[in-house]
């Protein structure tokens, strides 16, 4: 049953970094996680996921005004942009990119698309991080260590 989970949790977490949700940051903040601090990661990607929600919030309430300010838009972009680099969250570090080249453009309709792909791959990598946490909460239950992935970039 054990290593059964843990294959699971290796195809899934392979699959992360396959299918371009996450890059090699996310591998250096495991690095980062050790016995003092078992919980490193999930806490670091918790407060990712809270600080990303309340700034696809505000950038949704920024867009929604009759006169945009696109440098408020930009800067929850840019700071969307800072966080997700920061935990390896590539595809929506990917979209901000895009998003602000149409903020400075002060493109509306642009941004607003822009916005849905955001949140769609925010929402996306949360899920699928969440699972891959989920699996290694079953390992450890399980008596079981998470196994060590060797990625190569």
């Amino acid at each position: 049953m054990e290593v059964d989970i843990q294959r699971r949790w290796v195809d899934h977490t392979k699959s992360l970094f396959m299918e371009r949700f996450l890059d090699a940051q996310f591998l250096q903040l495991q690095q980062l996680q050790d016995e003092s601090n078992p919980d490193f990661v999930v806490e670091v990607v918790s407060l990712f996921f809270e600080d990303s929600e309340k700034l696809l919030n505000d950038l949704t309430r920024a867009l929604d005004q009759p006169n945009i300010d696109f440098k408020k838009v930009d800067a929850h972009v840019h700071q969307l942009k800072g966080s997700s680099s920061s935990v390896g969250a590539q595809r929506v570090k990917n979209a901000c990119v895009a998003f602000r080249n149409f903020c400075e453009e002060q493109n509306t309709e642009a941004c607003l698309r822009c916005l849905q792909q955001v949140k769609q791959e925010y929402y996306l990598v949360k899920n699928k991080l969440e699972t891959m946490f989920r699996l290694e909460q079953q390992i450890v239950a399980a008596g079981g260590s998470v196994p060590t992935l060797e990625m190569s970039f």
